[in-house]
């Protein structure tokens, strides 16, 4: 795949650029608990700046069903933003109305501005073409060019994503360029190639398990998916998170990974609680021995060094999804301990990706630095999708 770049919009000076960032942080009580996603903005918006455009930043914030909701506001990101390019950003009250209007109109060369919540308008995240036509008619009249370069939203066919650029000469930003071009590499890996799964449901991940089954070398199943896996061996999991519906799906992938050679990792032991709290009774069990009245919360230790060791002589290592409920200090060892073995296979030289979600979080909150790892995705769902084989609507129409 080969994408336009800033590179071909030619002279900004002057030019209004339309840019989709992806600003969707975590908030707690208005205060931004990861920063990351708009730390990872800032270099495009440097790029276009330095080369005089005015720079009109539009990006969405949780789910605010197509109204405004103060909740949902995209102030306390823009605030950040302005701290981290030291430069001074001015807010519009609105997205597409007289606020934006006059804030973009009154830009000057190298300045920036961001609208408010893209999803406070529900013709973004219209279902169909004509619903979302209005919206991305009013978008694309702020601007002369657009820039995507919110990664984590190119897998939705939304108006500021798909529909502004096929009105505007378009380009990818620099984080959608780089996070492409990781991702090409995993599809054509340097082996060992080994994928470590986690997060809540199997049913999420289905289909790139699927497609993983036929490049990966080894999968490790870790999270609440995994009890989905310990079901279609037999194995009793208690009140664990368990889809029923996809235990013979499951049971599927663990004959089709047999015929292929493809080894799959499940946990040996498990740490299961009494309930889904920190101050819940827990102990540490064997993985096909869990207690009728007891959750798994975590992959135990010998599961941990189990999966270590299985990452150690990889070249190439996907990570997506942590490996128990992290948020909580007794269950956050299994996670921590994939991290620490990809900081390991990082510094013995082997591409390691953590796939965005909850798993960047995780790495985040655990201590690690960015770059202890060779990337850091901003889009868990992008990247799977991408890893499945899918075709991603925002990344096709920025396409040579």
């Amino acid at each position: 795949m080969t994408l336009r770049t800033i590179d071909d919009l030619g002279d900004l000076r002057g030019k209004t650029v339309l840019l989709r960032s992806d600003l969707n942080v975590p908030m707690d009580g208005g205060r931004i608990t990861d920063d990351g996603r708009i730390r990872a903005s800032v270099p495009t918006i440097q790029v276009l700046t330095e080369r005089g455009a005015r720079v009109v930043v539009v990006a969405h914030l949780g789910r605010p069903k197509g109204k405004p909701d103060p909740q949902f506001s995209l102030r306390p990101v823009a605030e950040r933003l302005g701290e981290l390019l030291e430069a001074p950003v001015t807010v519009a009250q609105d997205t597409v109305g007289e606020s934006a209007r006059s804030v973009v109109a009154s830009l000057q060369d190298g300045q920036v501005a961001v609208l408010e919540n893209l999803r406070f308008e529900p013709g973004e995240t219209g279902k169909t073409p004509q619903e979302r036509a209005d919206f991305a008619d009013k978008l694309a009249g702020l601007a002369d060019v657009f820039v995507s370069d919110g990664f984590g939203v190119v897998h939705r066919e939304q108006a500021s994503v798909y529909d502004v650029a096929e009105r505007l000469p378009h380009a990818a930003g620099g984080l959608v360029v780089t996070e492409v071009e990781v991702l090409q590499r995993l599809t054509d890996p340097q082996r060992p190639y080994v994928v470590a799964l986690g997060g809540a449901k199997v049913s999420d991940k289905l289909g790139v398990i699927a497609n993983l089954l036929t490049t990966a070398d080894r999968l490790l199943i870790g999270g609440g998916m995994v009890f989905t896996f310990l079901k279609a061996q037999g194995h009793e999991v208690g009140s664990s998170l368990l889809e029923e519906d996809q235990v013979d799906t499951v049971r599927g992938y663990l004959e089709e990974a047999e015929r292929r050679g493809v080894e799959i990792v499940l946990p040996v032991d498990i740490v299961a609680a009494t309930a889904f709290s920190a101050d819940a009774d827990h102990e540490v069990v064997p993985a096909d021995q869990i207690p009728a009245d007891r959750m798994g919360l975590d992959i135990g230790p010998e599961s941990a060094s189990l999966f270590a060791s299985k990452i150690e002589d990889a070249r190439t290592v996907f990570w997506n999804g942590p490996m128990g409920a992290f948020e909580m200090a007794p269950y956050a060892a299994g996670t921590k301990a994939v991290a620490e073995a990809l900081v390991a296979a990082t510094e013995a030289g082997a591409t390691t990706v953590v796939g965005g979600g909850d798993s960047a979080a995780a790495v985040r909150e655990l201590g690690f630095a960015e770059d202890d790892f060779t990337h850091i995705s901003t889009g868990g769902g992008a990247s799977l999708e991408y890893l499945e084989g899918k075709t991603l609507p925002g990344l096709a129409v920025l396409e040579k």
